[in-house]
């Protein structure tokens, strides 16, 4: 029982510690471009209509995963490839833990 529990406390700390590795000053520059259309309260896009979700308050682990998902274009959408298509691993880290923490 102490090493399942162990097990858990480990694979919980993983979050966390892709949070802890993004710079949230770095990621408020980085993230200036996403402000864009994610930035603005009740915003859709033109074409294709669409809502635009409000990234501030997510959290950075669902923030990268969808960064990543976009790059590799496992998540298809054309505009979002583009921006996230020459971001390194860093670059994702910095702008999710800039979204999280800051709530925009």
């Amino acid at each position: 029982m102490k090493r399942l529990l162990a097990i858990l406390l480990v694979g919980l700390a993983f979050p966390v510690a892709a949070y802890a590795e993004g710079n949230v000053a770095a990621g408020a520059i980085k993230g200036q471009t996403c402000l864009g259309c994610h930035g603005i309260p009740n915003y859709n896009n033109v074409y294709p209509t669409y809502h635009v979700p409000k990234l501030g308050g997510q959290h950075a682990a669902y923030l990268v995963a969808a960064m990543k998902a976009y790059k590799t274009d496992s998540r298809s959408h054309g505009s979002m490839y583009g921006n996230v298509a020459d971001l390194s691993e860093q670059d994702m880290a910095d702008i999710a833990a800039y979204f999280e923490q800051d709530g925009k």
